[in-house]
């Protein structure tokens, strides 16, 4: 059981910080946690499970980010707060505060969350540990056969992610890599990721073609799909076994990038 404290990092952007109950062995470290939601949905309460399930899953706080939602605030504002709220983190004030290091911090994300962590872990280079991604969206081309692969039925269209590129993008060219972080070529020196991918979701190559570009700048990636499930099947926790065994492991990666 995690203990909760919501608060405003930064001086602008509202977070929730999760206490592990009891904490891991050895330097304590802190995982900053993204939600997704489309960049239009989303909120600490929705994600709270999640939340909750990577901090009792690594045994370190969590800090979840209640960033700006599109289209009233498109790109680059949800970047924006998660790249604020990164810098509290760090920060030896906040670190000293909440007794955790400030040099050993994991970025996570899901689904338009973890588009967020990629960016912000390129524009961090250096400051993180390692990056999780849950089904990223990183390309908004949308050039992956996934994305015509799949229908109405496995919860997530291209028409949906259509829509929801357009909303964030506030008209940014679709193949900058600021808005599309799968298409960055400048991925020399980014920490270990671990990429985690739905088997059945129109972003599973977003994910496959992030992991091959990553391995090729020689950065460390664990690959893990999981099989015969949707987009978005981490909300599941509780309930789908895969989803708690995925989020355990997640968690216990983000241990083991603290622990280094």
């Amino acid at each position: 059981m995690a203990a909760v404290d919501d608060a405003i990092a930064g001086g602008t952007v509202p977070v929730r910080v999760y206490r592990p109950l009891p904490a891991a062995d050895g330097p304590a470290g802190v995982v900053v946690y993204t939600h997704g939601g489309g960049w239009r949905l989303g909120d600490l309460d929705g994600f709270d499970r999640i939340a909750r399930a990577l901090c009792a899953g690594s045994g370190h706080h969590v800090i979840s980010v209640d960033y700006r939602l599109a289209p009233e605030h498109p790109f680059p504002a949800a970047k924006d707060d998660l790249l604020t709220v990164v810098d509290w983190a760090v920060d030896a004030a906040t670190a000293d505060g909440y007794g955790w290091d400030g040099e050993r911090v994991v970025l996570v994300g899901d689904s338009a969350g973890a588009q967020l962590t990629a960016a912000a872990t390129r524009y961090r280079r250096g400051r993180i540990c390692a990056q999780i991604l849950a089904y990223p969206a990183l390309d908004a081309t949308m050039s992956g056969a996934s994305y015509d692969a799949f229908g109405p039925e496995t919860m997530l269209t291209r028409k949906d992610m259509e829509l929801c590129w357009t909303d964030y993008a506030g008209g940014l060219d679709p193949s900058d890599p600021e808005l599309s972080p799968g298409l960055a070529e400048d991925l020399e020196g980014l920490p270990p990721a671990m990429i985690v991918l739905a088997s059945h979701d129109v972003l599973r190559d977003d994910g496959v073609a992030y992991a091959e570009r990553l391995r090729m700048a020689g950065v460390e990636v664990v690959l893990r799909e999981v099989p015969g499930h949707v987009h978005g099947f981490l909300r599941w926790a509780g309930v789908v076994d895969a989803a708690g065994e995925t989020l355990a492991a997640m968690g216990t990666y983000a241990a083991a990038a603290i622990a280094r």
